[in-house]
């Protein structure tokens, strides 16, 4: 965490770029939607503002409250929003805040270096989406208090009470129904999953959520002086690790002279998926980004050095590409910077090009030593990494094969397969049946017109715990892919499917 304290937070550290007249009128374009995930959004935007006080240096505790009648406050111990008369709006900061989109010290690099917000529209949407917002300012000696209804100020600022030695910014508000989708209400979990997310990216920030809604309080506290690193452990609580949990750090000048701070954690376990979540200011990247490309390329590019390095090239004979690095892998890369661009058609995802090269340099950089340090971590890691490359060679030689024995021609059929007359899916059913016998008490009661049956032996593997190779090698999935017809994969193709409605007709017995 970077804390500039060259730089002064005052009435002239904000810049009002827009006012609030749209908000009311079209709100999905500010918070998503007039749904749940919009409702929730109010939320987000006024802790993103806590969080802005945090990642610069500023701020340690932030308290979400949730009142009966869906009244949420937020509080926390920045430095407060500024409430001296701007030189050019000549009215109070914190009016210009609550009031005029944009407007805040977010959109002035000499206020923070870097800030939150998906959307970035800032606490003056929550106002005029508000049926009353109050807010409280703990800021040099004196607590100032003003009161909003639906973004209209009821009151000016005033001073509530002198002689306090805290700082701090408390808002409290309720959602206007007229606004919001009928029946939407703050959802305990779907908060608590966020703040505590938010704990975990920005560590040694305290995080509170208190529920006072029903009969009895719910409250949890989040607090990771560890960070990206404990996210990581609980991510991977319930598999097997093969290795410890890394942690790479870096700072880089960007182009225009801004600061990239990176975070970056990860964790090899003996999974096959890949798991991973990325964020930009703290706001999750669901569609991923120049960070996550800019992360993977550069792992990729240490393990084959390493595998160069220490000879298994030479020995394993296959080769590795990123898809193997990643199998097993569990991460979360963090990235804060600026002027963060977003594209993708939910904005989730970061476009800004310098990111990627910048990212990769620093993973490169900083894993490298880190590598060195811990080599027989690093062979069994390649171990593993191999492993899943010969299996991806092996899946590739499995798919050609069930390719070649198409479905598209009932000769290639299996001989186990009691087929139907009708060919058109939309009227065809396939029922699949454990054992021979139950086939045969199945063929008898079929209409043949129109239900195949297809029996298969007893207890048939996993698919969500074996690699796709040993999948592909198995008889009965075989028979299964064959029978369907519609491919697998790459070559999957839906307008092939041979049955309309396949039903699983199984007993409850754990085989």
């Amino acid at each position: 965490m970077v804390v500039d304290n060259t730089k002064e937070y005052n009435a002239q550290s904000i810049q009002v770029l827009e006012g609030l007249e749209p908000v009311r009128k079209r709100p999905g374009m500010y918070i998503g939607s007039t749904g749940s995930s919009g409702y929730h959004h109010l939320v987000y935007e006024v802790v993103d503002n806590s969080i802005d006080e945090a990642i610069a240096g500023f701020c340690k505790n932030i308290k979400v409250i949730i009142e009966p009648g869906d009244i949420v406050t937020v509080e926390d111990d920045g430095r407060g929003i500024p409430v001296d008369i701007h030189p050019e709006y000549k009215v109070s900061a914190l009016q210009l805040v609550m009031t005029k989109l944009h407007a805040g010290g977010k959109f002035d690099n000499k206020a923070y270096k870097v800030s939150g917000g998906l959307h970035g529209v800032g606490v003056s949407v929550v106002n005029a989406l508000s049926e009353f917002l109050e807010v409280y300012v703990k800021r040099e000696g004196k607590l100032y208090y003003q009161k909003y209804r639906r973004g209209v100020p009821e009151t000016d600022v005033l001073v509530k009470k002198e002689g306090i030695k805290e700082t701090g910014t408390i808002v409290r508000f309720k959602p206007d129904r007229e606004i919001f989708d009928k029946g939407v209400t703050f959802n305990y979990d779907v908060l608590h999953a966020r703040l505590r997310e938010l704990a975990f990216l920005n560590k040694g920030v305290r995080i509170q959520i208190i529920d006072k809604r029903g009969k009895e309080e719910k409250k949890d506290e989040f607090y990771y002086e560890g960070g990206i690193v404990e996210f990581v452990n609980a991510l991977t609580q319930e598999m097997k690790p093969i290795s410890d949990t890394f942690y790479i750090y870096g700072e880089k000048t960007m182009s225009d002279g801004k600061l990239l701070i990176t975070e970056i954690s990860f964790r090899y376990t003996t999974d096959y998926d890949e798991i991973g979540y990325s964020y930009v200011n703290s706001i999750k990247t669901i569609e991923g980004g120049t960070h996550l490309t800019g992360f993977r390329s550069g792992l990729t590019k240490v393990m084959l050095e390493f595998y160069e390095k220490l000879g298994f090239d030479k020995k394993a004979k296959v080769d590795i590409s990123g898809e193997d690095v990643r199998e097993g892998l569990v991460y979360v890369v963090s990235v804060k910077l600026p002027e963060p661009q977003f594209e993708g058609q939910t904005k989730e995802k970061l476009g800004n090009s310098e990111v990627k090269g910048l990212v990769e340099d620093i993973v490169y950089e900083k894993l490298v030593p880190i590598f060195e340090k811990n080599l027989d971590t690093v062979k069994k890691i390649l171990e593993k990494v191999i492993e899943a490359a010969r299996a991806r060679e092996a899946a590739r030689k499995a798919r050609e094969l069930v390719r070649r024995k198409s479905a598209l021609d009932s000769f290639s059929l299996p001989g186990k397969l009691a087929d139907c007359s009708e060919r058109d899916p939309e009227k065809t059913e396939l029922f699949i049946v454990e054992g021979e016998s139950a086939g045969g008490s199945a063929k008898q009661a079929r209409s043949r017109e129109f239900q195949a049956i297809l029996p298969l032996k007893g207890k048939i593997m996993n698919a969500e715990k074996a690699r796709i190779n040993k999948l592909l090698d198995n008889e009965e999935i075989k028979t299964i892919i064959t029978a369907i017809g519609t491919g697998i994969a790459d070559t999957f193709d839906i307008s092939k499917i041979r049955y309309g409605k396949i039903i699983i007709m199984t007993d409850a017995d754990v085989d």
